[in-house]
């Protein structure tokens, strides 16, 4: 039984790694046992303002190399993600990488990178871009691939090349799920797989996964699945944190062709979330079905490399009420598809330059609307329409030049133009009553304003074109064989999402019912929005040695048009006259972040197979809405990272000391709370036997009772209360034993 694979990974084209703050990892099973990632003279510390993993990239300016005939694959080689051995949350997986989440359901956080957070964020999926079809963003991108189908995972932050950035201003995150498998010749038949189980104890999360391969030399069939079921987890006291549950399974079936310098997939999609508590919104998911296909296409030829990609996607999200941890009445639907395609070119130009040639469009179709209620005098006769045959689309070309001037500077250049429409039909309100009631537990006086707002918003025109421009400028320079300096600047524009332009409804309920920021406040959309325009000035150093290893980045971005919020009333949350929350518009201000993220490692000791080695990490951001002198939501405080790792052969143990500082500066227009300094400790242990990966570890291991500094309110929490108190933050997890094995066949 073999398991080669004949051919690298379809991926983006290869390329230079002169990107200022990016890290990638490669995930799966532990094989390496003790490595030195700087034992060798080829490598290069990639830990550039990354997430403490050092990294080892194979002949990384290959492309250059006079002697090089074709089109190389920068490989990337790094430590094993060992901790998920079997399913899970693939955002816990980056999270344990270094990226910041915002809290949301059990598998939907939203990923932070700089203080930049969500859709600011470019998420690509096996090559694929998906949009979140939910006005509370319950199904983003990273929810839709289990981390057990995760191969390896790229974080650009900050200076993103333009060849993997456009429609985001914070960075790029890349997951691959495993490349397909070949037999190693034509008389031979390839049969492997692997099955895997976990379980937590805090919140009873367990889950299963199973990958299955058929392959001969040329065809390859590939089956991947995985369940996931968790209850509401406990905080350090012991206290459910109520609607955290959640449900998800996944089915994927993956069907490849190699030839001669060339290869083919074709990859079939399908999960169901029958329900996902999410305990900082006012409505939970209750249904979301997803489908879709994607195709990918890579050449090599004498002249260079031809990738090409198509994907769809078709996803059905429905919100409302499941359990008694959070009760209500109130259907809402969305009906969401992603169409798109890629085409890129890498060519050597000479003898020390790559060129990169693409072309990409992307088109997102969204409905959103909310069932009448049988019965309701409110939530009725007509259905409530949110977003009515909306359309977001994007058409992009860019240019990218990877330069190897000497043996001391290498330098990148891009530019990329998109092209975005954006557009959407009639809305009508649930009645065009004079006055109204109120819904969802006694939210009052929707009818009126609705009403009004709908007409308002019928009677003006709905496209709008934007004309955005991304330039990327990178340079490294080696000071000397331990030593050096990365730098750049960028320009990154994003546009406005359709619900941030489209959203209307000026009501209580229809206003709550807006927003991904797990605030509990209400939002409406601004059809004049203006595109985000973010220019980022950023350099990192770097040192190794024999055993250490360090790295200082520094940040700064200036946001023209950053959307933001600004008041237009207030409402009291279920009618509780003692909690007032604002009512806020979508609206562009000035905005500047800055920040610097230090990494270092030290091997302390390395004998007889043994090694013993220390890891820090600090991060500290900052941002401004300058126009306002209020601080922006959802940014990280200041917070540290120590762990202590021993490595025999292929046993590894890791203590882990986290510390995040109280966040004092917080986003007083959104009412965001404060929350105290808190400390904790994980210990973790996995083990590679044969065909065995098992992993076992406590995570806050002292139960450190804590509020999460990124979570937002605890709304579902305030709704069982007597609501006669403001929302108080949402609480992390507690104490949990965490066990997992898998089993490689």
């Amino acid at each position: 039984m073999k398991t080669q694979t004949s051919k690298p990974p379809i991926t983006e084209p290869a390329r230079a790694p002169l990107l200022v703050q990016t890290e990638a990892v490669q995930t799966g099973t532990p094989t390496q046992g003790k490595s030195n990632p700087c034992a060798n003279s080829k490598t290069l510390l990639c830990a550039i303002a990354g997430f403490g993993v050092a990294l080892s990239l194979a002949a990384p300016w290959a492309l250059a190399d006079a002697t090089a005939q074709a089109i190389e694959q920068v490989e990337v080689k790094g430590k094993a993600y060992q901790s998920k051995a079997t399913t899970g949350d693939a955002a816990q997986l980056l999270a344990e990488q270094g990226v910041e989440f915002s809290n949301a359901g059990g598998i939907s956080s939203l990923p932070i990178l700089r203080g930049l957070n969500d859709e600011r964020v470019k998420l690509v999926v096996d090559g694929a871009e998906s949009t979140s079809a939910c006005g509370n963003h319950m199904n983003p991108a990273l929810s839709y691939i289990d981390a057990s189908r995760v191969s390896s995972v790229e974080v650009l932050a900050g200076l993103t090349p333009v060849s993997m950035g456009g429609d985001s201003i914070a960075g790029t995150i890349v997951v691959e799920s495993e490349p397909t498998r070949y037999a190693e010749s034509a008389d031979k038949l390839l049969t492997t797989g692997s099955a895997g189980y976990f379980y937590r104890s805090n919140s009873r999360n367990d889950g299963v996964s199973l990958q299955a391969v058929l392959a001969n030399q040329t065809l390859s069939l590939t089956y991947s699945g995985s369940w996931d079921k968790a209850e509401s987890y406990r905080d350090g006291d012991g206290n459910t944190v109520l609607d955290t549950l959640y449900e998800s399974q996944s089915h994927n079936l993956t069907l490849g062709w190699q030839g001669e310098n060339q290869e083919l997939s074709a990859k079939l999609t399908h999960q169901e979330v029958p329900h996902q508590g999410f305990p900082n919104q006012y409505m939970d998911m209750v249904g979301n079905t997803s489908n879709g296909i994607n195709l990918r296409y890579q050449r090599d030829f004498a002249w260079g490399r031809l990738n090409a990609s198509a994907n769809w996607q078709d996803v059905d999200h429905e919100m409302g009420f499941f359990t008694d941890e959070k009760p209500g009445t109130m259907p809402m639907v969305t009906e969401g598809r992603d169409i798109g395609y890629k085409l890129a070119l890498a060519l050597p130009v000479g003898d020390d330059a790559t060129l990169r040639l693409g072309h990409e469009f992307h088109r997102f179709e969204l409905d959103d609307y909310w069932p009448a209620v049988a019965g309701s005098m409110m939530m009725g006769p007509m259905d409530y329409i949110n977003i009515n045959d909306g359309q977001r689309d994007r058409l992009a070309l860019y240019a990218e030049l990877d330069q190897v001037l000497n043996e001391q500077w290498q330098l990148q250049m891009g530019l990329r133009y998109e092209h975005l429409v954006s557009d959407t039909g009639g809305v009508q309100p649930y009645n065009t009553m004079s006055s109204g009631m109120g819904g969802m537990g006694g939210m009052a006086g929707m009818g009126n304003a609705d009403a009004a707002a709908a007409m308002a918003f019928n009677a003006i025109g709905h496209q709008r074109k934007d004309d955005n421009l991304d330039i990327t400028l990178l340079a490294k320079y080696q000071i000397n064989a331990q030593t050096q300096l990365e730098f750049g600047i960028a320009q990154k524009t994003r546009s406005p999402s359709l619900y941030e332009r489209y959203s209307w409804g000026r009501g209580t309920m229809s206003m709550a019912m807006i927003g991904w920021y797990g605030d509990g406040n209400g939002y409406v959309g601004d059809p004049n929005l203006k595109p985000e325009v973010a220019t980022t000035a950023a350099a990192t150093f770097t040192w190794q040695g024999d055993g250490q290893e360090f790295s200082l980045a520094p940040y700064y971005t200036h946001v023209d048009n950053y959307i933001d919020a600004v008041q237009v009333g207030s409402f009291n949350p279920r009618m509780a006259m003692m909690v007032s929350r604002p009512q806020l518009q979508f609206t562009n201000v000035e905005a500047e972040l800055w920040g610097v993220e230090l990494r270092g490692k030290q091997r302390v000791l390395s004998r007889n197979d043994h090694e013993l080695s220390l890891s820090f990490s600090a991060d500290v951001t900052r941002g401004k809405n300058t126009d306002s002198d209020n601080n922006l939501y959802h940014i990280m405080p200041l917070n540290t990272s120590l762990s202590l790792v021993h490595q025999y052969k292929q046993w590894s143990n890791t203590l882990q000391w986290q510390w995040v500082d109280e966040k004092s500066r917080v986003d007083e227009l959104r009412l965001a709370n404060t929350t105290d300094e808190y400390s904790v400790l994980n210990l973790t242990s996995q083990l590679q036997w044969n065909q065995f990966s098992l992993s076992a570890g406590v995570s806050n291991l002292l139960g450190e009772q804590y509020q999460e500094p990124l979570g937002g309110v605890y709304l579902s929490g305030w709704i069982a209360s007597d609501q006669t108190q403001s929302f108080a933050a949402l609480p992390g997890r507690g104490r949990s034993v965490d066990l997992g094995i898998r089993y490689q066949f």
